[in-house]
């Protein structure tokens, strides 16, 4: 195979599965639900076609401290910042303290997950293909994609994600990514209201928001 070629199915890779996620999230979810293991399954293959291990993807320990020094200062200003402002805009959902630690808890693995996807299987494929500041930029595209039609999540999603990719870049980790993800996830779901957010819901069931 020649160097065109490799580039071409290497690059057709990601978008076929980018793809499959959005014929999943607009069709198949309600009518085959479990589909979606089929996807990651194809995800997990793929890693072991290129010989990618866990800790190679970011789920490694490695540079964890790294980026919890210095990047959860302005992931408290930001918490902090969002939570002032729902306050003073009277728009902060009215869930007890219990219940919003249990939401942030159960949105741990969900942020790992989708950072996981963004950066351990996107990114990584598009860093083989493209330049280091083209590939970041069409990981955080698909990544907003995937949350169409909801506009003001594409919009979070396309600069956060930019960000996460770039942080992913130089640390290689996924835990405070994952970590983060749920942060600002819960937040925005905290302060947002329904009006704007549409309860965060991508998809078909944005139309019923």
């Amino acid at each position: 195979m020649s160097a065109a070629a490799f580039r071409r199915f290497a690059i057709l890779e990601p978008i076929l599965v980018f793809a499959m996620i959005m014929q999943y999230i607009w069709g198949l979810r309600y009518r085959h639900p479990g589909m979606w293991l089929l996807i990651l399954g194809l995800m997990l293959l793929s890693h072991l076609v290129h010989r990618e291990r866990a800790q190679t993807l970011g789920f490694d320990s490695i540079h964890l401290r790294e980026c919890w020094e210095e990047f959860t200062p302005a992931l408290a200003f930001i918490a902090l910042l969002m939570l002032a402002a729902g306050t003073l805009l009277q728009t902060t959902r009215p869930i007890g303290f219990d219940r919003a630690m249990l939401s942030w808890i159960a949105y741990l693995p969900w942020g790992l997950f989708q950072q996981y996807i963004l950066n351990g299987y996107f990114l990584n494929r598009f860093d083989a293909v493209l330049s280091r500041r083209a590939a970041p930029m069409a990981a955080a595209a698909l990544f907003s994609g995937a949350h169409l039609p909801n506009g003001f999540l594409m919009a979070v999603t396309l600069i956060t994600g930019y960000i996460c990719t770039r942080i992913y870049q130089k640390y290689n980790n996924l835990y405070f990514l994952g970590l983060a993800h749920a942060t600002v996830g819960f937040f925005l779901f905290l302060v947002v209201p329904d009006s704007i957010s549409h309860h965060l819901t991508v998809g078909p069931g944005w139309f019923g928001r």
